[in-house]
């Protein structure tokens, strides 16, 4: 239903009581959106000075505002609660998602290829790196990358952008040459001398090749050698291993 009266006579708790009384089993509603109703509950509360009222009669004034305007009690107490704050009842624009991006793809992608030239030193030198390419030689690029704290510079270190410039990841190959080995699981039946054998590819970087860690365990003695080589090939089966 409709509200079609002069609702301005509701002008004091008594006969809001009255009318909800009068209207028990009836839905009246403002016409309108969200706007007239929102306007519709401005009016009744400056008409009867709701921040005036005992608790008692702002429960009447609540009531009927719930009766007439259609909407929740919960979103009838924010409006009330930004009428009382003296601020517009009108929904407030909803904030920006996120957070303001200081640092750029061009900083990033200028901290991977710094990174590359300088074998990635810690993250105080690189600061101290871009500062003085800043304040000492006054490369414009470096402005912002010259205030950066050093704890987020590896936050940029490990975004996704930095990753892509930097890091080359390649999936090891198996070769075609002369077989060096069997690979079948050992059955040493208590016999020392049967070698288990992995190996670890530790991958490359700034287009240089990765070295290979090969790990070798006696399968009953459990006696371990770690060694590192340039290649898994026969060619350095004489080469001087490192031991790591």
């Amino acid at each position: 239903m409709v509200i079609d009266m002069q609702e301005e006579r509701l002008d004091t708790v008594e006969r809001l009581e009255q009318f909800l009384e009068g209207t028990a089993g009836v839905a009246p509603r403002v016409q309108g959106g969200e706007a007239q109703r929102q306007d519709h509950v401005r009016r009744v509360l400056s008409r009867l000075r709701y921040s005036q009222l005992s608790r008692r009669d702002k429960g009447v004034v609540v009531r009927y505002l719930e009766h007439t305007s259609g909407s929740s009690r919960q979103h009838l107490v924010r409006l009330i609660g930004r009428f009382v704050a003296r601020t517009p009842l009108g929904q407030r624009r909803a904030p920006v998602a996120g957070f303001y991006r200081r640092y750029t793809d061009a900083d990033v992608r200028l901290l991977a290829q710094t990174d590359a030239l300088h074998d990635t030193p810690s993250g105080l030198a690189a600061k101290h790196l871009f500062e003085r390419a800043w304040q000492v030689y006054g490369d414009v690029r470096y402005e912002r990358l010259a205030g950066i704290s050093v704890a987020h510079l590896y936050n940029l270190r490990a975004t996704p952008r930095y990753q892509d410039v930097r890091v080359n990841w390649t999936a090891t190959r198996a070769g075609k040459g002369t077989a060096i080995g069997v690979r079948r699981a050992p059955r040493p039946e208590g016999r020392a001398g049967f070698i288990r054998i992995d190996s670890v590819h530790q991958g490359d970087q700034d287009g240089a090749k990765g070295v290979y860690h090969i790990n070798a365990v006696d399968c009953v003695t459990q006696w371990e050698v770690v060694l590192t080589c340039q290649k898994i090939s026969e060619a350095y089966r004489n080469g001087p291993p490192c031991t790591v």
